[in-house]
């Protein structure tokens, strides 16, 4: 007897349930995952009371609530054994609705781990391993085009095409997300950076029979740049790394606040700041200089030249009002301040922005600052915020300032 004789016959004998049964374990045992989905709609639509075949969207009421239901079951009925079979791209056209993405994320980093060479950290696959390179990009695909998990795509990218190609992908698909989305595919770029600087400087050093300091984990650049100028001078010219992709690192890590990757960022800031003048490129303000700039936002943040730092920005900021030169310096303000733990004077720097007229940064316009209101109740600045608000017109944000102060004074005291 022949499959299709069984399923008629079963049919017959134990009803359409059993049939239904039968034929998805034999589905299941072949790996036939994308019949096995057609089967459960089938299924569905039999024991729903509905006609086996025909427009779905015609159905309506609790039966359509009931067909979607069964369908997002199906999904991921089949849509994590392709997973687990390598087929990425096959499996997240199913998940992609019915799975939650960090879901994904965890397996996605798991078969990447096991396709990827053991113990290089910056290694892809053999050149002619073309299979596993296809796999891979088609994580690449769902974890960073997708957005189910950037960081784990950008650490690909850098795998698989380079840095380059890694820092153009974050500029594409990374920099529109929010803030918060951005941090772990930016620390990801930094970290990045920091090692192939602390590897070219300490391949430099050795090629002139310089003392190497011992390395960490993360390799410091401070005690190489310090053994760099015992052989080279303070006026050193050799550059160790492309200076597009350091300052773009250093752009790209504002709105981390990981105290490692800030760290990673500052040792890179402070590298920045002794290249000569001719290869560095002019950022907008307040990162005309990026290295000097760089090196003292993400410094004040580990305690380094606070007073300087935020005298520097204040400046920048004014500098930037006067001239109408765009919201970056005061929005970079704003930031540095919050992250001191100096709300009340974020606040007083974030009313200072000018309100319309100019484009918002990518700081304010991927929510890396943290709101008038916010600020204001941290600060314990109610009347501040309502009297700029009155001065303003902003009747929403008046709106919005009593309200919070009314749940601040009755939930948290």
């Amino acid at each position: 007897m022949d499959t299709f004789d069984r399923l008629e016959t079963t049919a017959a004998r134990d009803g359409m349930a059993a049939m239904f049964h039968e034929l998805a374990e034999s589905l299941r045992t072949r790996g036939r995952w994308h019949a096995l989905f057609d089967l459960r709609l089938l299924e569905a639509r039999v024991q729903l009371g509905l006609p086996a075949t025909g427009d779905a969207g015609d159905i309506a009421g609790d039966a359509r609530d009931a067909l979607d239901a069964r369908s997002l079951a199906a999904c991921r009925e089949v849509g994590w054994p392709l997973l687990d079979e390598g087929q990425v791209a096959a499996g997240w056209m199913y998940l992609r609705a019915a799975a939650e993405p960090a879901d994904v994320a965890t397996k996605l980093a798991a078969i990447a781990a096991d396709l990827l060479p053991a113990g290089a950290a910056d290694a892809g696959p053999a050149d002619d391993d073309e299979e596993t390179a296809a796999r891979l990009q088609e994580i690449v695909h769902v974890a960073l085009w997708e957005g189910v998990d950037p960081a784990l795509g950008i650490d690909l990218v850098i795998r698989l095409q380079g840095t380059c190609n890694a820092i153009t992908a974050y500029e594409q698909a990374v920099s529109r997300l929010p803030a918060r989305r951005q941090e772990r595919a930016a620390a990801v770029l930094v970290h990045h950076l920091h090692g192939e600087v602390a590897r070219a400087l300490r391949s430099d050093l050795v090629a002139r029979g310089a003392a190497v300091p011992p390395a960490g984990a993360p390799d410091p650049l401070p005690p190489l740049l310090d053994s760099l100028r015992a052989v080279g001078g303070a006026d050193d010219p050799s550059i160790h790394v492309d200076v597009s992709h350091l300052q773009s690192a250093l752009r790209i890590a504002r709105p981390c606040v990981d105290p490692a990757t800030i760290h990673a960022a500052w040792e890179l800031a402070t590298y920045a700041c002794r290249l000569p003048r001719d290869v560095v490129y002019p950022g907008e303000p307040p990162f005309e200089d990026v290295g000097h700039a760089s090196r003292l936002f993400f410094g004040a943040q580990l305690g380094h030249d606070v007073g300087e730092a935020v005298g520097f920005f204040h400046r920048a900021a004014t500098t930037a009002r006067r001239e109408e030169s765009g919201t970056l310096a005061c929005d970079t303000l704003v930031l540095l301040l919050d992250r001191l733990g100096r709300p009340r004077e974020a606040l007083a720097a974030l009313l200072e922005r000018p309100a319309e007229g100019q484009m918002h940064s990518p700081l304010q316009a991927s929510g890396a600052l943290a709101s008038v209101v916010d600020l204001a109740g941290r600060a314990g600045a109610w009347d501040d915020l309502l009297a700029a608000c009155r001065a303003r017109g902003d009747e929403i944000t008046y709106a919005a300032t009593v309200a919070a102060r009314d749940h601040q004074s009755r939930y948290q005291g």
